[in-house]
């Protein structure tokens, strides 16, 4: 075991959240942002931040332009965010995205050798997203098991998903028991430049009642 791991950072509650856990593992994360195209640079600049603060050996931004092919509120300007809860699996769902994540941090694990790869998904206090379920964890890492010389080399790279069955207020909790400062962190759908956040958004919604409901004061900067 190399004691390597690669960790998508968003720079959001549970991506950050995820990564002091691996670092309480005594993991050697090595963080990965993508710069897909989205809507606003500032959740970037939170993960600059957050992998700092948590200690990643590495923090690295790629960038691919998801938003040539459009469909998703979060890479389309002409597409509005929704600030009311709506039904089925909402615009601001951006086709694949996982998907690419995860499949560019197995390659950066192979040249790493890294054991695994850590991904915040979580399906119970989520947005509906279709690539955030158990279903899609476990079919990754079936393609993963079958797609890597580590894993033909018997040394398999494992996925790892600790938050996929937490609620948001259990994952704040377990943050804060982490030293997590949730006030680096950006998760708002339509954040200005300097990171505020719309207090509207889905996104939004889900990170002030997970601090309501853990009965923990919420850190996240609003705008007036």
């Amino acid at each position: 075991m190399s004691g390597r791991a690669v960790v998508l950072l968003s720079g959001g509650l549970d991506s950050a959240t995820v990564l002091a856990l691996a670092r309480r593992e005594g993991l050697e994360c090595h963080a990965l942002s993508l710069d897909y195209g989205q809507r606003h640079h500032a959740e970037l600049d939170a993960a600059r931040a957050v992998a700092g603060s948590l200690g990643a050996v590495e923090h690295r931004i790629m960038r691919l332009d998801m938003g040539g092919f459009a469909g998703s509120a979060l890479t389309d300007a002409s597409v509005a965010v929704p600030e009311t809860p709506s039904q089925g699996i909402p615009v601001t769902y951006v086709p694949a995205r996982n998907t690419i994540m995860l499949s560019l941090a197995l390659g950066w694990a192979e040249v790493l050798d890294a054991d695994s790869i850590h991904i915040g998904v979580n399906a119970l206090d989520y947005s509906g997203y279709p690539d955030c379920r158990p279903a899609f964890v476990q079919a990754f890492q079936s393609l993963a098991d079958v797609a890597t010389k580590r894993a033909v080399d018997g040394h398999p790279i494992r996925i790892a998903a600790p938050l996929i069955d937490l609620t948001k207020a259990q994952i704040v909790r377990l943050g804060m028991d982490l030293g997590v400062d949730y006030g680096l962190t950006v998760s708002c759908y339509q954040a200005s430049v300097s990171g505020l956040a719309c207090g509207r958004c889905d996104s939004c919604r889900l990170r002030r009642q997970g601090f309501e409901q853990a009965g923990l004061a919420d850190p996240t900067r609003y705008s007036p």
